[in-house]
């Protein structure tokens, strides 16, 4: 659970080859359905495409007829009520670890080197891992994939507090610590986004992705919040210890949604499994495509907030209370955007909407880096985060609707791996191009780049720009 920037769904070429009339029929079809509370029974081919009336999301899900607002309809079905909340629970234990894990390190050894060992070894197993998991989400059961790494996770955290509150804790310990959880998210991280297309239907899917990923910007901005004030009250410990318990939330969820059966995957070895989602990622043109802008954005955009305490201290002067203030200028823009990815549902022109996002994202990165005027800062803050998760959002979204179900694991874990495991390694470039001019330089040169990176992308790629 120590990244889940996860914002995550199902069948497109199916329904892409739909007739139109056949496609009106289909929609009829769940949304009668719903209405009337009969559940239908999937039938799913071989290759994840579905011969029933109705997406296997949905066979738990008509038991209800919830009527919510647009902005809130995946709440309506069960199974996503309670991921989302066993998630949101998980998500604020974990950041109240983080920052308890921080001060931790700085007690133990009062300094910022450790602090970046740290960082990295939660990090580093994502680039290691991530594509594994991927792997192993397509040949085993998710559901169960996800509960043992919750449960390494826990232990992890539970290990942690036994070793504050007996005075027995060492720098190492928090590393291996932070490895074996960031371990155990890389693995089921893949997992963890391909379960959510199968908690709710088609017509669902954007609306599902925008309010998970405003539970998890939220999190981002309570789980500090109420970390420091436990941290005050009971100690680093105290944070650990509810941090292993917080998992439990996400666990009872596991228990309790019901998942459709899935076709495994046919290739035997592992490393044949491996290359078959290379391959489908390659000779599928848009996901391909959405990779690179993805790829892109990560090595040269989100890198910069790992140095955003440089310039609360050293450039805005503003100390830890302003460096809080600015990271909450990041969260709120995240869950901002969030919030509107679920209202807005589904999008026409993705691609130019992508593009858009990507550029102003880039542009206020440019911009952080020059200011010295603390509220404009804040802002810009406020706008790349809102910028960076509606393209992040909208990519993920398409990227859900390309894929075949058998392959999602391994499609969303390419993607997990270039979100998530790319950042250190574009911290460490910005980090070396640092040492050879300011750091504001060498990140608004990577942000530049970024820039004419993710518009060559779209002049070579012309039709992206018209993609829905």
């Amino acid at each position: 659970m120590y990244f889940l920037i996860f914002e995550s769904a199902s069948h497109t070429q199916l329904h892409d080859q739909k007739k139109p009339d056949q496609a009106e029929a289909f929609n009829q079809t769940v949304q009668m359905s719903v209405l009337h509370a009969e559940p239908i029974a999937p039938q799913i081919h071989p290759k994840g495409s579905i011969t029933g009336e109705l997406e296997p999301a949905v066979e738990e899900m008509n038991s209800e007829n919830l009527q919510l607002p647009r902005m809130l309809k995946a709440f309506q079905h069960r199974g996503f009520r309670l991921m989302w909340t066993g998630n949101f629970f998980s998500n604020i234990g974990t950041f109240m670890q983080n920052v308890a894990q921080g001060w931790l390190v700085l007690e133990l050894t009062n300094s910022a080197y450790w602090l970046g060992v740290v960082s990295f070894a939660a990090a580093a197993p994502m680039l290691v891992f991530g594509l594994i998991g991927g792997v192993v989400a397509d040949y085993f059961d998710r559901r169960r994939l996800l509960m043992i790494t919750q449960v390494v996770s826990m232990l992890s955290a539970f290990t942690l507090s036994f070793l504050v509150f007996t005075h027995r804790v060492a720098v190492w310990h928090v590393i291996a610590c932070a490895f074996v959880t960031g371990t155990a998210s890389a693995i089921g991280a893949p997992s963890q986004q391909a379960i959510l297309p199968m908690l709710v239907p088609r017509e669902d899917i954007t609306n599902a992705v925008g309010l998970n990923s405003a539970q998890f910007n939220l999190s981002r901005v309570l789980g500090p919040t109420i970390g420091g004030f436990a941290m005050e009250a009971f100690g680093t410990a105290g944070n650990f210890f509810l941090n292993g318990l917080s998992f439990l939330s996400l666990i009872f969820a596991l228990n309790r949604v019901p998942l459709p059966p899935i076709e495994r995957s046919k290739e035997k070895d592992f490393w044949q499994k491996m290359l078959a989602g290379f391959r489908y990622v390659h000779t599928n043109r848009k996901l391909r495509e959405l990779i690179e802008v993805v790829t892109i954005g990560s090595l040269f955009g989100v890198p910069y907030l790992s140095f955003v305490p440089y310039f609360a201290r050293d450039i805005l002067h503003v100390g830890e209370r302003g460096l809080g203030i600015l990271m909450a200028f990041s969260g709120l823009g995240a869950f901002f955007a969030a919030v509107t990815v679920a209202y807005l549902g589904k999008l026409r022109r993705r691609g130019l909407f992508i593009l858009v996002n990507a550029s102003i994202c880039f542009a206020a990165i440019i911009g952080f880096t020059f200011s010295r005027i603390f509220l404009l800062s804040g802002l810009l803050q406020m706008v790349a985060g809102f910028c960076l998760i509606l393209m992040v959002a909208t990519i993920n979204t398409r990227m859900q609707l390309l894929v075949n179900e058998e392959m999602r694991g391994r499609v969303m874990s390419i993607y997990s791996t270039c979100y998530l495991g790319l950042p250190p390694i574009g911290s460490y470039i910005v980090g070396h191009l640092s040492q050879q001019t300011t750091p504001p330089h060498a990140i608004a040169g990577m942000a530049a780049i970024g820039m004419v990176g993710t518009f060559a992308v779209f002049t070579v790629r012309r039709e992206l720009l018209n993609l829905d």
